[in-house]
């Protein structure tokens, strides 16, 4: 696993799991307990974290049947709670464009825009170079994350463990033009010269952005203006929603969005499918007419 997950996993067993069933022999380890240790966890932690427990202990437990240090797996007979997806929370094309315009003198300008015009993760946009960009092409390649981890950021493959290949709007291009030229500028100031390793979203001494600044310097933004609060990440799915209401193919959203399976695309987004369902059926009855009168 990556080293942030580990980091998860880790506050996980240390927060969670070690204070309710640390000091239960392992032999003696049953489901009961197990239960009663959920239960206890809901009392103060969203079912959330309880799950994201669940799924920790169920694995370490599961390893411990590999090594024969247990002959099953009692958390296979513990239920962990339900977990309710939340609304999901998205702009409109409007509210988008307010963004844009208020944002240009904020240094979280272009990762917005990167967000909302091509669904990139934060991660994706920290990890952005100009090698990265074909503007004769209008393409854009996603090969690089950045995760941030307590020992610093690294970079590793995107979160599908594949690279991809997203198409720009002839709009974002003039705007990675203007941008490069812009930077170019800024850092020559400095003595210092843009090749294709500077980072897109970089600071303005060049060096890369950091994840977490990103998402500060949106907290920032958005404190600054009377538009619906929502996350950074929300900026990916508004991209993917409007997509979607465009009557664009959910494969090609999948594949911009770089979901290993078109079905996750489909899951997560399943709050668009009832508007889209009825489009179908009026297509059909302007296919068809009165055929069945």
């Amino acid at each position: 696993m990556s080293p942030k997950t580990f980091e998860r996993y880790v506050s996980v067993v240390r927060a969670n799991i070690i204070p309710a069933l640390g000091n239960v022999r392992l032999s003696k380890l049953q489901p009961l307990a197990i239960s009663g240790a959920y239960s206890n966890a809901l009392a103060r932690l969203a079912p959330r974290t309880v799950n994201h427990m669940h799924v920790v202990f169920s694995g370490a437990l599961k390893q411990a049947v590999r090594w024969r240090l247990l002959s099953r797996n009692p958390c296979d007979d513990v239920d962990p709670p339900k977990v309710e997806r939340g609304e999901m929370k998205v702009w409109t094309v409007d509210q988008i464009t307010e963004a844009i315009e208020l944002s240009r003198s904020w240094a979280v300008h272009m990762p917005i825009v990167l967000a909302a015009f091509c669904g990139l993760r934060r991660g994706e946009i920290a990890a952005l170079r100009w090698r990265h960009i074909d503007l004769d092409r209008a393409q854009l390649s996603v090969t690089e994350s950045a995760e941030q981890t307590k020992a610093g950021v690294r970079y590793k493959a995107p979160k599908s463990g594949k690279g991809r290949t997203v198409a720009l709007p002839s709009m974002m291009v003039a705007t990675l033009r203007a941008h490069r030229l812009r930077q170019a500028q800024e850092l020559l100031r400095l003595g210092v010269r843009l090749t294709d390793d500077t980072f897109l979203c970089a600071r303005k001494d060049g060096k890369p952005q950091q994840p977490q600044s990103i998402t500060h310097a949106w907290v920032d933004f958005l404190a600054s203006t009377k538009l619906p609060r929502i996350r950074f990440h929300d900026l990916r799915h508004s991209h993917a929603t409007l997509m979607l209401r465009a009557n664009v193919h959910p494969k090609i959203v999948s594949e911009r969005l770089g979901h290993s399976k078109v079905a996750i695309t489909l899951d997560t987004y399943s709050h668009v499918i009832p508007g889209m369902q009825e489009e179908a059926a009026a297509a059909i009855d302007a296919a068809f007419g009165t055929t069945l009168a």
